[in-house]
């Protein structure tokens, strides 16, 4: 064993960044705040004694105005070379909130969104440090629950038609999906509530909910 004091040892600063994504007019979009080095995902150093959760949830309140969330952890960054600063290790987030957890930041000015498909593309929003690589894991996360299960962020309703289900669904994805095969895949995991929509747009639509209350992803 080395006899070198503990202290001695060179030490990395700890962060952590979250990917928020949210669902508008415009489709599937990613909260970026205002930093020196242009738009950036919001993120913060961890304070000594700090827990990732908290540190999260202050970076996510001061710099984005998002309060009430409960993020999940993504992954672990720590290629030496991430920061220019420094050597940061970075524990990303990631959460999917609807459009009313964003508006005060968006009313502040405080934040801006992106949608996903003008990130890291010629021409497009450039992130700073290794954001790319937790933007783009954070979306294969997003794109591959809603593949899998109904809305498993909860944006809807507590009842909706398929028809707003898929149309949630193909703003994720970026892209129409096969309507047979979408609903038989996400009926399997729904339950019909017996009341309809109110046909103001088209015929009346059976409503359903999730099978579970605690349906939303968190894995």
């Amino acid at each position: 064993m080395s006899s070198v004091p503990l202290t001695e040892y060179p030490r990395p600063s700890l962060a952590v960044d979250t990917a928020t994504f949210t669902v508008t007019g415009r489709g599937l979009e990613i909260v970026l705040v205002t930093e020196d080095v242009g738009l950036a995902l919001p993120g913060t150093f961890v304070h000594e004694r700090e827990r990732l959760e908290a540190a999260v949830l202050r970076s996510l309140r001061t710099k984005a105005g998002i309060t009430g969330r409960e993020p999940q952890q993504l992954q672990v960054f720590d290629d030496p070379d991430r920061d220019p600063r420094g050597w940061v290790v970075t524990v990303a987030h990631l959460d999917v909130v609807p459009g009313s957890v964003v508006a005060e930041g968006l009313t502040g000015g405080r934040i801006t969104l992106a949608p996903v498909g003008e990130v890291e593309v010629p021409g497009g929003i450039r992130l700073p440090y290794d954001h790319p690589r937790v933007f783009a894991e954070a979306l294969r996360r997003v794109r591959d629950a809603h593949s899998q299960h109904p809305d498993p962020w909860g944006l809807l309703p507590a009842a909706f038609s398929l028809g707003d289900l898929q149309s949630l669904h193909e703003s994720v994805a970026g892209e129409e999906l096969p309507r047979d095969t979408f609903r038989r895949s996400m009926k399997r995991q729904l339950e019909p509530t017996g009341d309809y929509t109110d046909g103001r747009r088209g015929r009346p639509s059976l409503l359903y909910r999730h099978r579970s209350a605690a349906h939303t992803h968190r894995s």
